[in-house]
């Protein structure tokens, strides 16, 4: 049984971290994005890995929680916790140097508390790119992402975080630090913590820094958007960009119609890239190496999609003004959706052959409920749909707030059922806990126990998150 911070642990943490360690306008780490939970507890802010595991010592002497803290962007409530006892909140943002760089090795360390932005900005001066790429990536910060396995825009050619991680420094529950700070890319001695760490969200320890796998920068780059007939010749069109350009592929997204309809209403500048616009459409970019074409790539991808039908229009970006305009759609739809407000949100992975099928199937259940507008968008190269849905105007998600877990239920069974998983990229926090449980296999869920009592048998480290309290 955990207990709640006590005054007497509160002086403890006051006299180990000084001034700075307390920040003042704690109110801002107990948030979430999505403004459905409000957190509690003691706000922490260790200046280095010492700090941090001389805190989690304290607070496993005194069996109390503690929650990590990166960017605050997560958006299933692993950051924060309304029930139990009053936790300390362990954010990492002081801890944001950049240690080193190597750019022979195509490798860099880096403290948790680095923000993405900065990092790829780091590998940019040294003519390096590091690929993790989000919409919130000017506030992420790298400890959070890497505890998430974040995904994101580029996951179909560099992979999750996962694969863009060499080695990690870690916190462990009993606060004792280990330093797998690898640069190796081939080291077989024994189990891979490293993985083991990456997606844990901080329940089996506390990430303190990095090092991270740099890639060469494409030289010549391309964007394009294309209009598709339906969700079945996107997939056709992945397929023959695959045929056509292999592995230069850097993202592939599909957007519905509804997408650019709740940019309209909810105010949000944007190009209007194609007249009339399509029901359907993906967002293609491509990078190659130096003296190759890249427009010309997308433009003969183009000319084969026409010709098969997959494709009915299209706009290949003239400058990178223009790329980033069409960025900026795909880049605005989530800011959009907060403002229309949705009932209820899924962050879901399918089969790539099963997303048609789905996508057809989900707005009849979803009708047995009630009456939704659905806007359902994503990287479609790695099957990752934001299948998010809304009210129908002059209604608000107020008005549905009883439907909520039905609408999440009869979408995370359809998933299921297919064969998918209902968490693709946000993790599992506090929200899909019981997701987890009903979707789990048995044999996976009793194993991810017995892991977490080995590492944490006080429970101490994200208690509530992935795995509920017992």
């Amino acid at each position: 049984m955990l207990n709640a911070v006590s005054p007497e642990l509160e002086k403890k943490l006051r006299a180990l971290l000084g001034p700075k360690g307390l920040p003042s306008g704690s109110a801002a780490f107990l948030e979430e994005p999505r403004g459905r939970w409000k957190g509690r507890g003691l706000v922490v802010a260790p200046a280095g890995t010492d700090e941090v595991a001389a805190v989690v010592r304290l607070c496993a002497e005194h069996r109390v929680g503690v929650i990590p803290y990166g960017g605050g962007t997560g958006l299933v409530g692993g950051q924060i916790t309304e029930t139990g006892p009053a936790p300390v909140i362990l954010s990492l943002h002081r801890m944001a140097e950049i240690r080193a760089i190597y750019p022979r090795e195509n490798a860099m360390v880096v403290q948790a508390g680095a923000i993405l932005a900065d990092i790829q900005a780091a590998a940019e001066d040294v003519d390096r790119l590091f690929p993790l790429s989000l919409a919130s990536e000017g506030s992420a910060l790298i400890g959070g992402l890497l505890a998430t396995n974040a995904g994101g825009l580029n996951v179909i050619r560099y992979g999750n975080a996962r694969a863009q991680c060499l080695g990690l420094e870690v916190v462990m529950a009993d606060g004792a630090v280990w330093n797998g700070l690898s640069r190796l890319r081939k080291d077989n001695t024994g189990y891979d913590l490293r993985d083991l760490m990456i997606g844990a969200e901080g329940t089996l320890g506390i990430i303190t820094a990095a090092t991270l796998k740099l890639m060469p920068r494409p030289v010549e780059t391309a964007t394009a958007l294309f209009a598709v007939p339906d969700p079945a010749a996107a997939l056709d069109l992945l397929a023959l960009a695959g045929e056509q350009l292999g592995e230069t592929i850097t993202a592939f997204e599909l957007i519905h119609r509804q997408g650019f309809d709740f940019l309209q209403e909810a105010g949000i500048d944007h190009v209007r890239p194609l007249d009339p616009l399509p029901d359907w459409c993906v967002l293609v970019e491509i990078g190659l190496g130096q003296g190759q074409d890249a427009d010309g790539a997308l433009e003969a991808l183009f000319s084969s999609a026409l010709k098969g039908g997959l494709s009915t229009d299209g706009t290949i970006a003239q400058s990178v003004q223009q790329a980033q305009a069409l960025w900026t759609i795909r880049e605005s739809i989530p800011l959009a959706n907060r403002a229309i407000g949705a009932v209820s949100s899924h962050d879901i992975a399918l089969p790539l052959s099963a997303i048609p099928q789905f996508i057809a199937q989900a707005p009849g259940r979803l009708a047995e409920i009630g009456a939704f507008r659905i806007n359902c968008f994503g990287h479609l190269g790695d099957g990752n749909l934001h299948y998010n849905v809304f009210p129908l105007p002059g209604k608000s998600r107020a008005d549905h707030e009883g439907q909520r877990e039905a609408v999440k239920r009869e979408v995370h069974d359809l998933t299921h059922e297919m064969g998918g998983s209902v968490s693709a990229e946000h993790g599992v926090g506090r929200l899909k806990v019981p997701d987890l449980e009903r979707y789990g296999d048995p044999v996976k869920l009793a194993t991810m126990r017995a892991i977490k009592t080995a590492l944490d048998p006080l429970g101490v480290l994200n208690p509530g998150a992935v795995l509920s309290l017992r």
